[in-house]
């Protein structure tokens, strides 16, 4: 099938591999413009353009893919379908009925649970068993259109953000060239989403990973769970921030305040929250290295008792 394939992140290179691997014609690769990166501000390609190029694939780059400019250099590219995954721009009805099979999109979540621009994270944070991965027919909404596949992934106790991410990552993939063929034989059958079940996952911002100590120890590991690798789950420490890489929910009985190291082991330190303790076991204070507690330990004198955060 002549495809042209819409992403950006490292999420979206897996798919477009995929489809190559699996003998489909990319007509092109549309992804968001190139932007600088680090602290030299130096230029950086899109992990999808840079998977484009070593295919010899023709990469077009909009500002603005709604754009009429961009819309007419979209309608020279001969496909019969375009498949998005993870973008970053909305597109308009315009270029959603030019394919001949319309437009999907390799959506990370079980819609219609978790739209929006962050179903992975969110889905560790609220404490979902599992999520998983649905080839959505893409209308003008917001991850609003027919569900046409889907495929459930289990979130384990050890998952954080980054590990999820590969899991859905390879699990959208396999679920793109499994759906392709049914969409071209005309053997689905479109499920309307339950608006009734919908809900959304924002933007994650740097300000969601500051822990509240006064939350339960079971919401602050999640976070520093989800929220790892970007933002990370942080806290203060000595007037300085510090980042929590891992951290478990311990059984002993919290005695003291949100907030208050309940206990220091060579191993590591655990701190009252609102409610039960948190053994934390990797961390990284503001200027330094990411360590595991016992090293940072011997550097920092830490004391039951004292407050952080």
């Amino acid at each position: 099938m002549d495809i042209v394939f819409m992403g950006t992140p490292d999420f979206s290179v897996g798919a477009l591999e995929a489809l190559i691997a699996a003998g489909h014609h990319i007509t092109a690769v549309v992804t968001q413009p190139d932007k600088p990166r680090g602290r030299g501000k130096e230029v950086q390609y899109p992990p999808v353009k840079e998977c484009a190029l070593k295919h010899g694939i023709e990469v077009f780059q909009p500002v603005k893919i709604k754009a009429p400019e961009a819309v007419e250099v979209l309608r020279i590219y001969e496909a019969d379908l375009f498949v998005v995954a993870a973008f970053g721009q909305i597109l308009s009805q315009e270029i959603l009925d030019m394919p001949k099979y319309g437009c999907i999109n390799i959506h990370a979540s079980l819609l219609p649970k978790y739209r929006g621009a962050a179903p992975i994270q969110w889905a560790i944070l609220d404490g979902e068993p599992y999520t998983g991965v649905t080839i959505m027919q893409m209308n003008a909404g917001m991850d609003t259109g027919d569900i046409l596949t889907s495929v459930k992934v289990e979130i384990t106790p050890e998952d954080t953000g980054d590990s999820l991410f590969d899991k859905l990552c390879v699990a959208g993939a396999e679920l793109c060239v499994r759906t392709i063929p049914l969409i071209e034989q005309g053997s689905l059958t479109p499920q309307i989403q339950n608006e009734a079940e919908a809900t959304y996952a924002g933007k994650i911002s740097k300000a969601i990973g500051k822990i509240d100590w006064a939350e339960s120890a079971e919401v602050i590991e999640r976070k520093v769970r989800g929220l790892n690798s970007w933002p990370s789950a942080y806290t203060a420490y000595h007037g300085k921030q510090l980042k929590i890489w891992k951290a478990s929910v311990s059984s002993e009985n919290q005695n003291g305040a949100p907030g208050t190291v309940h206990a220091v082991t060579r191993e590591n330190f655990s701190v009252n929250t609102g409610s039960g303790v948190l053994t934390v076991w990797e961390v990284q204070l503001e200027g330094k290295k990411r360590m595991q507690v016992r090293d940072f330990l011997l550097g920092y004198s830490m004391s039951a008792g004292e407050t952080i955060g």
